[in-house]
């Protein structure tokens, strides 16, 4: 390869050419959105007074939406790094990077690409979903500042989780195995959490699991940024979470597509 590697240029090229699959194939984006709107709206319209009154909101339902919004947020950026999995092993499977790496560009620029292309997209489907939830009556007490950071945690989390979707991606030998095996982040992570009802009304080991684990920090963080009352600790623990999650997912991701290549 005799020609120069520019790998911010090459890495927007490989952004722009994840947009324009996303463009021309919309259902993806509205797949993302679609499952997230529909437990929304079940939980809130199905269950929501009787989940109200275990919460103190004395079966009131917007005491419930309030409450359940923030996990239904994280659940929309778990639910789009289904996509990016199966982007990234139907890329790898169709030979698709193959081609790319006979070519003069930046071999990071591929997953740079990918991921960058689905944090934004996760960004337009998290506005979509908190459309729909502004629709049906939650409102919410947050600042200004507090929205700007409820946003930057969301996206940081969504970079997390879409580095290691990346990763799983490229692990799976078919885009049917990877959509299975990114199915604990965006499915049994959020409902073992405290999405839905608060960890203390769980029993034993679950409570336990579900009071550490990561996607319970980060609606914490989210629920007290849109409610107005306070985070705590846990916005240290989210950011730490997201930063550390970006990292592991970001080495796992670049040693499974260099092995990839031998």
């Amino acid at each position: 390869m005799s020609a120069p590697s520019y790998p911010l240029r090459d890495s927007a090229t490989m952004l722009r050419r994840n947009l324009l699959h996303a463009r021309r194939y919309p259902s993806m984006t509205l797949g993302v959105v679609a499952m997230p709107v529909i437990i929304l709206l079940l939980f809130v319209y199905v269950f929501g007074s009787s989940l109200s009154a275990g919460i103190g909101g004395g079966g009131d339902r917007a005491a419930y939406i309030a409450y359940v919004v923030p996990g239904i947020l994280l659940m929309t950026v778990g639910s789009a790094s289904t996509s990016t999995a199966v982007a990234v092993c139907t890329d790898m499977a169709e030979g698709v990077v193959a081609r790319f790496r006979t070519m003069a560009i930046s071999r990071s620029s591929i997953l740079i690409g990918h991921v960058i292309g689905s944090v934004i997209q996760t960004m337009i489907s998290l506005v979509l979903v908190t459309g729909v939830a502004l629709a049906i009556g939650f409102r919410s007490n947050a600042t200004a500042v507090e929205w700007v950071a409820a946003a930057g945690i969301l996206a940081l989390t969504a970079l997390a989780l879409t580095w290691l979707a990346v990763g799983i991606g490229l692990a799976n030998p078919t885009a049917e195995a990877a959509s299975n095996a990114v199915l604990p982040l965006s499915f049994l992570l959020p409902f073992m959490s405290s999405a839905f009802v608060p960890v203390e009304s769980m029993p034993g080991w679950i409570r336990w699991f579900a009071e550490y684990q990561p996607f319970t920090t980060v609606i914490e963080t989210l629920r007290g940024l849109l409610t107005g009352s306070g985070i705590g600790a846990d916005g240290w623990l989210a950011v730490g979470w997201g930063v550390g999650l970006t990292v592991l997912g970001c080495l796992w991701s670049r040693n499974r597509f260099n092995r990839s290549s031998r």
